[in-house]
């Protein structure tokens, strides 16, 4: 399996994404949270004993292309996120959000989309 810089490499921005059909349910995926903005699964490739996707309904590309007007969804992603964490066990000992934004942030796929790792010690600086 190429790792997540080499898929960055050759992911193109726009059309359906496999989020897109994750979230229409094309693509099977066990959620662990979903409310009405945002849905969360685990990683199929996790880097982190937990490691969660969090994905807003809206397909948003990428952080860099969101508006002023989604401020509020970033926001929810953020409490979303940190909700998760809690349930997950990570509340206490502590956990990382990561958000990859384009080809040199290592984004492979474009549909915005927070990653929650944790369960272990993470490394500093990441990368």
């Amino acid at each position: 399996m190429a790792s997540e810089v080499e898929l960055a490499q050759s992911a193109l921005p726009g059309g359906d994404t496999i989020f897109g059909k994750i979230l229409r349910k094309e693509i099977p995926a066990k959620f662990v949270y979903e409310d009405d903005q945002c849905v969360a699964f685990h990683d199929v490739n996790p880097q982190a004993p937990t490691h969660i996707l969090v994905i807003p309904r809206k397909p948003i590309p990428q952080l860099s292309k969101a508006s002023d007007e989604d401020e509020q969804l970033l926001g929810h992603l953020m409490i979303a996120a940190r909700k998760i964490a809690a349930q997950e066990g990570l509340g206490d000992s502590g956990f990382r959000i990561v958000i990859n934004d384009g080809k040199n942030g290592a984004q492979s796929v474009y549909h915005l989309h927070l990653h929650i790792l944790g369960g272990r010690q993470l490394r500093w600086p990441p990368g």
